[in-house]
């Protein structure tokens, strides 16, 4: 029986992700012989109270659903990991936390000494460029806010000779 790995690669996990984002992560994990801790985090509830080891106890934003829950992990996103990563030389784990995605990610590095950060990039739509301006870019966020690297997998390239969804006129 191997050791479970100490070192930890983080990967943020939404339901409807394309697979790649997932699966890249996890070629990273066992290239790097660490645990592959897929996070989920629930932008409609905020955390209350940081519990130090990387879970947290969070309010949901509707103030007329004040229960103080833990977060926890959707079954269904669950279910599909287990399907993706189950066949694989790899130990994984998942978590849920509340909040700003970024702040949560980067929270959870510093707490168990990540490698490393994955994230996926959004389709490029108009209405997902819409977004990302209003609500800003998790990796961006991510990306200037670590002093651990942080990974983009791109899931939808736009080619060359296309323009970017915000140049188009």
């Amino acid at each position: 029986m191997t050791a479970k790995p100490t070192a930890h690669v983080i990967v943020g996990v939404l339901p409807g992700q394309p697979d790649a984002v997932v699966l890249e992560a996890a070629v990273f994990a066992q290239r790097f012989d660490a645990e592959l801790v897929c996070v989920h985090v629930d932008v409609n509830r905020y955390m209350v109270f940081d519990m130090g080891d990387g879970s947290m106890t969070s309010f949901p934003i509707d103030p007329d659903l004040l229960e103080t829950t833990d977060p926890t992990f959707d079954s269904a996103l669950l279910k599909h990991l287990t399907g993706l990563l189950g066949e694989l030389d790899l130990s994984w784990s998942t978590r849920a936390l509340s909040g700003d995605p970024a702040l949560a990610l980067g929270g959870l590095a510093d707490t168990i000494g990540a490698a490393m950060i994955v994230v996926g990039t959004r389709e490029a739509t108009v209405r997902a460029t819409l977004g990302e301006f209003f609500n800003g870019s998790v990796a961006v966020h991510l990306a200037h806010r670590q002093h651990r690297p942080v990974v983009v997998i791109p899931l939808a390239p736009v080619p060359r000779d296309k323009a970017l969804p915000w140049d188009e006129t």
